[in-house]
């Protein structure tokens, strides 16, 4: 059995697995995201990203992208965690941390045949679109399962014990 924290790679690990998944003929997909707390919307859409090719990688925020723009208090879990997490679930091949505030560099240098994000992103407004598209790949949105989030999880946390 693979441990999960060798489907964790750098930038050009991750580039170069990329570039021999897809001279197999593999279909790479990919996706970014802090995935702070993992949960079923997190899982149902990892899943379903996975269903449109034979790879998904995963773009993860650091910890410092995170904070910027999420607040000081947030990530909850630090990078290592998260990445560990995510690398441990079966339908997740790969994971590589971005520190930028957009996935565009490293969308840019792996070139995915497909990009994916959530419904709540109109195709054309995602980050690293018309890449994916130059190089022949599609970007698809995949819908949520409605009521999860993060956010929501910790403001239920917090209700629950009064702060």
């Amino acid at each position: 059995m693979e441990k999960a924290v060798t489907k964790i790679k750098s930038r050009e690990e991750a580039q170069t697995q990329v570039k021999a998944w897809q001279a197999k003929g593999e279909t790479v997909v990919f996706t970014n995201g802090c995935f702070d707390l993992l949960h079923l919307g997190h899982v149902d859409y990892l899943e379903k990203a996975r269903e449109l090719g034979d790879r998904l990688v995963i773009g993860l925020n650091t910890d410092n992208s995170v904070s910027r723009f999420k607040g000081p208090e947030r990530p909850l879990q630090d990078q290592d965690s998260r990445a560990r997490i995510l690398a441990s679930l079966q339908f997740v091949d790969l994971v590589v941390f971005f520190n930028e505030d957009t996935p565009f560099d490293l969308i840019s240098a792996l070139i995915p045949n497909v990009l994916v994000k959530g419904s709540d992103y109109l195709a054309e407004n995602i980050v690293g679109a018309d890449v994916v598209k130059n190089a022949g790949g599609v970007v698809k949105t995949i819908d949520f399962v409605p009521g999860y989030s993060t956010t929501r999880i910790v403001e239920k946390i917090k209700r629950t014990i009064n702060l």
